[in-house]
Order: structure tokens, then sequence, then C-alpha cells
């Protein structure tokens, strides 16, 4: 079988309204991939920049994976929050990229949105803290779905990631 190796870092992330943030991130692929080695989900620490715009995370990424074929190649998907004076968890972003096709080195900016409500949660958002979330994150990289929502942009989460690829050529896949 054909194998893609996925090996860099979550850089860090840019252009959000506060400081003081973390990521949860996770790839998915489609069914007829399978996991070899690695964990295909994480979470980073929290980094409060005090002279930076950019929070830097540095967390590492390192993922093997079997194929059959190009099919449902996979696609990183980040949740990016916001840790507040008062210890509470605000979701700021979601996002999602795919993972490049082709070998070697890659830096990835994948930019991030998150649903806008009424004007009454946005108020209570303000005052408050939380606001909307969805009820199915898997909306974010399937389906229609999630050009019916309305939203806000906000920053970009940054990747530095390696892609090799080996076998592709011998199962006469072609990418």
């Amino acid at each position: 079988m054909a194998e893609v190796h996925i090996i860099g870092q979550v850089v860090g992330a840019s252009k959000f309204p506060s400081k003081s943030l973390f990521c949860k991130w996770s790839l998915h692929t489609g069914g007829g991939w399978k996991l070899i080695s690695g964990l295909k989900e994480g979470q980073t620490q929290v980094d409060n920049p005090v002279y930076d715009e950019i929070t830097h995370w540095s967390h590492p990424i390192d993922v093997h994976y079997s194929t059959k074929g190009v099919q449902g190649w996979p696609k990183i998907h980040v949740q990016v929050y916001h840790y507040d004076q008062f210890g509470r968890s605000e979701l700021y972003g979601y996002g999602f990229c795919f993972i490049p096709t082709t070998p070697g080195s890659h830096t990835i900016e994948c930019c991030t949105w998150r649903p806008v409500g009424s004007w009454r949660d946005e108020f209570m958002q303000y005052f408050l803290g939380g606001g909307p979330q969805l009820r199915a994150p898997d909306v974010i990289y399937t389906g229609n779905d999630r050009y019916r929502l309305q939203t806000q942009t906000m920053g970009s989460v940054h990747f530095q990631l390696g892609i090799i690829l080996r076998n592709f050529h011998k199962f006469g896949i072609e990418t």
C-alpha cells in the first residue's frame, strides 16, 4: 500500500482579536486510509505573548498513514480558543485546510471563522463570554451546510509540514 508521512508543527496563530490562545487540531481522512502510527489529534498549550502579536505554539505533528488511493486525502481541522482572565475557554474560530499532495516542505496558513448569532447573542457574548458554537463540528469540513452559516472571519493558524510519499508509483496512484 502507498504511504503518507506528515511531519511538522502547529507553529502558532496571528490576527486574532485577543491574546492568550490555544488550539485543538485533528486530521480527518476518507474510508480508504489507515493510521499506522502517530496521533491524529492534539491540543496546544496556552500562549499569552506580551510583546508579540503572534501566538507561538510549536506543537509537533507526526503521523503516518497508508492508503489505497488519493480519495479522502487528509485535511486538518482546527478550533482556536481564547482563555480569558476568569479562566473560561471561549471559542474564537473554526477552520480547516487540506494537507498538501506534493512531497516536500510546506508552510500553510489556515484561515478561521466563528459563527455569528443574533444581536442578543453578540451582546451577551460581549458581557458574559461564550458565544454561538456548532452542534456538529464536522460541518466545518464536510457537506454544503457550512455555506448556510452566518460567520465572522477571525485570525489564521500557521503550520509547517513536511510531506513524504512512499510507494505511490509502485501501486499506480498518481497525486
